[in-house]
């Protein structure tokens, strides 16, 4: 089944609640909802720990809340892990990793237009894990063509599990340093990039994309195999507009574009308001439009979000959670004004 779009709410999954009660009902409020990922309720919430477990040579020390990787502990485990490569349980979430979101899938989701999924990706995940040398994985020739694999399967593992609570389920890749490809001190081209991406996601069952809330080459990103992009426009509105032919293209292979334009930091939050954040979405759907991208398909394959995640406001978790209520006015007001069902 396709995403559904018509500026349907959803947002990214990391949340500054150390209330699982508080953060699933924050979630459930959406259109799609997701299960929260809640570092300050327990660093195994934390995005880049979840997509550890199980992987191979992973140092986790949850006094200092680090993960770290050791080449002769990778293997010593290794053999341990291909053992289990055809046990979906062993590759799935378990409970001690995210007790939220074995919560969520004791919901009764059926009835919801889609729900969402989510799990660290590869790139991140390789620019973060530093080897003993403190080298980032992604640059270990040995390990890295393991580590893609490893996390496709971890993906199509959830997200088969998502599809049995919601047939429309899809999932998200979380990217946030998919942006440090295009840097030219980071050492891993966007060719080598390219090349290993579009591997992934072969591997990869649909729906799935990548969320990110930096600033990446979009031409690239949008080029990918991917079913659906989640970005941060409330930051990014100018540059990604200029990416016309790249975005005409994912939409016209039935691509969905989440609209992340509700920003949810203390002070930026504060400096505006559903009439401001509307101007400036549809001022920028306006300027596609006369660039040959109809509003019609925008809004059709659309979805409101957030910007960004956030877990560090002054109010702790209060701007997050209003955030997420500006989300839903905005979507109404757009969608009552453009009639969509």
């Amino acid at each position: 089944m396709p995403i559904p779009g018509n500026l349907l709410t959803t947002a990214m999954a990391v949340m500054p609640h150390t209330n699982v009660d508080k953060a699933l009902e924050t979630a459930l409020s959406l259109d799609i909802p997701f299960w929260p990922q809640l570092p300050n309720y327990s660093y195994y919430e934390d995005m880049y720990v979840q997509a550890a477990e199980h992987f191979p040579g992973i140092l986790l020390d949850m006094d200092k809340r680090t993960v770290r990787f050791s080449m002769d502990k990778f293997i010593s485990e290794f053999e341990e892990v291909m053992a289990h490569f055809d046990d979906p349980d062993y590759f799935d979430i378990s409970p001690v990793y995210s007790s939220v979101y074995h919560r969520f899938l004791g919901m009764d989701l059926s009835g919801r237009p889609a729900i969402r999924g989510q799990l660290e990706g590869p790139v991140s995940f390789g620019f973060n894990i530093l080897d003993q040398d403190k080298r980032p994985l992604l640059f270990d020739d040995n390990v890295r063509p393991f580590m893609f694999e490893f996390m496709a399967k971890r993906i199509n593992i959830q997200l088969e599990k998502l599809k049995q609570k919601n047939g429309n389920a899809f999932m998200f890749i979380d990217e946030p340093g998919m942006q440090f490809i295009f840097s030219a001190l980071s050492g891993y081209s966007d060719q080598k990039a390219k090349q290993d991406l579009d591997e992934f996601f072969s591997r990869i069952e649909g729906p799935k994309g990548i969320h990110l809330c930096g600033n990446p080459d979009w031409d690239f990103l949008l080029n990918l195999d991917m079913d659906i992009l989640s970005l941060d426009v409330h930051s990014n509105a100018d540059i990604f507009g200029l990416s016309v032919n790249s975005i005409k293209k994912f939409l016209d292979r039935g691509g969905t574009l989440v609209w992340g334009i509700i920003p949810t930091g203390f002070q930026a939050f504060g400096k505006e308001n559903l009439g401001l954040l509307a101007f400036r979405l549809e001022t920028l759907w306006k300027a596609l439009d006369k660039k040959g991208i109809p509003m019609d398909q925008i809004l059709e394959q659309g979805l409101i979000s957030p910007a960004t995640c956030c877990l560090v406001n002054e109010d702790g978790y209060k701007t997050v959670e209003k955030a997420f209520q500006v989300t839903k006015a905005l979507s109404e007001s757009l969608r009552e004004k453009y009639k969509l069902n």
